[in-house]
């Protein structure tokens, strides 16, 4: 595993947005960054995959305690109210893309490590699937690329269109400045189209309840089946929420709301207490006391980077501003990221269907956050 410095393409702006990434810099400098790259072996990215599979699995036997048990459900920040759809969610075995993107700490040696796991609303998406392919066949038209993600994906909705009343899904995000999650649902329409579905697009805030009370768009007709680009825990936490309950099995739900059992912090210790000692694992608990030497501290449900501390030798090194709860804590074993000379790369490794499906790589500091730089990859052997 090596970073190699390189000179970014010639207008490599006006490319990227030609492929629909259209906020890739700001003030700060370039959040897609052409200035390096990361140089896998073949034997290192099987490592990759053989551990993001793996984890995948634990992932399956955790939902299937977490589903069955009321405290566990309550650990996750799953509001009671919700524990019944959860459950049944789980248990029916609902339509899901099953897609998620595991955040792994590694220097190239030994195994990968579990940071957390970005299953409900996970981004990247494009920048992993189409941007560094497209950047790879230029530069490195020889070079192979752990990416296999877009067609994986279409693939998935073929597979769930069967399952979808009409083939025909709504796909609702929120209308964010920046718009990464309008990039991230349109790229995910765009395959869905592709698929063969019949697709309609709208903001999150224009999903109503009509008298029935059953979920409309902004046009009432009755929502069928929604991809939502807005995570569990915030609908769940919301009058509209509460009252979608009632007519909760109307709607195929992508993902389904079981997701809510694995996107958040909480399993993490889950997790720990079931597999210890886990090559792909670091040391998790509730109790700070049970975590030896340097730790992270986490929210159990935040996002983007926020509220987390890296403590070393009893001092916060490291620290995150942010609107999230902190009342509620996990306590990870730190893992020593390397930096290989302009921030330390945490590896978002891609799955679909219980299958590795693609690469993805950010640098930050000590926490990786929103303002983290995106680095493609290649694999050379």
């Amino acid at each position: 595993m090596r970073r190699l410095p390189l000179t970014p393409r010639p207008e490599w702006q006006a490319t990227v947005e030609e492929l629909g990434l259209l906020w890739h810099s700001d003030t700060d400098g370039p959040y897609w960054d052409e200035t390096a790259c990361y140089q896998f072996t073949m034997a290192q990215i099987e490592t990759i995959e053989a551990a993001t599979e793996a984890l995948h699995q634990l992932y399956r036997e955790a939902g299937e305690r977490i589903s069955r048990d009321d405290q566990l459900l309550a650990a996750c920040g799953i509001p009671s109210s919700y524990h019944a759809a959860v459950r049944d969610a789980w248990q029916s075995n609902r339509p899901a893309l099953d897609y998620g993107r595991f955040d792994l700490a590694w220097d190239g040696t030994g195994e990968p490590k579990l940071l957390e796991y970005n299953c409900d609303t996970p981004t990247s998406l494009l920048e992993t699937s189409i941007i560094q392919w497209d950047w790879k066949e230029a530069v490195f038209p020889q070079a192979d690329q752990l990416n296999s993600l877009h067609e994986r994906l279409i693939a998935r909705w073929q597979m769930l269109a069967p399952a979808l009343p009409g083939r025909r899904v709504w796909f609702a995000h929120v209308g964010d400045a920046v718009h990464e999650d309008t990039i991230t649902t349109t790229y995910l329409r765009d395959l869905a189209q592709q698929a063969g579905l019949e697709t309609r697009g709208l903001l999150i805030d224009q999903i109503g309840i009509n008298a029935d009370g059953r979920i409309v768009d902004q046009d009432d007709y009755l929502i069928s089946a929604l991809f939502k680009l807005y995570p569990w825990e915030w609908l769940a936490a919301e009058d509209f929420g509460q009252q979608v309950l009632a007519h909760f099995d109307d709607t195929v739900w992508l993902e389904p709301v079981w997701k809510m059992m694995w996107s958040n912090k909480a399993v993490l210790a889950i997790l720990w207490e079931m597999f210890p000692g886990h090559p792909n694992l670091l040391p998790a608990s509730f109790d700070p006391g049970a975590i030896t030497g340097d730790y992270v501290s986490k929210p159990v449900l935040a996002r983007e980077g926020a509220n987390i501390e890296v403590v070393s030798a009893g001092q916060v090194i490291a620290r995150t501003g942010g609107e999230y709860d902190r009342g509620r804590l996990v306590y990870q074993q730190r893992y020593p990221l390397r930096d290989f000379g302009k921030g330390y790369p945490v590896l978002g490794s891609w799955i679909v269907g219980g299958e590795a499906a693609g690469l993805g790589i950010r640098e930050d500091g000590l926490i990786t956050s929103n303002r983290a730089r995106f680095v493609p990859h290649i694999i050379v052997d």
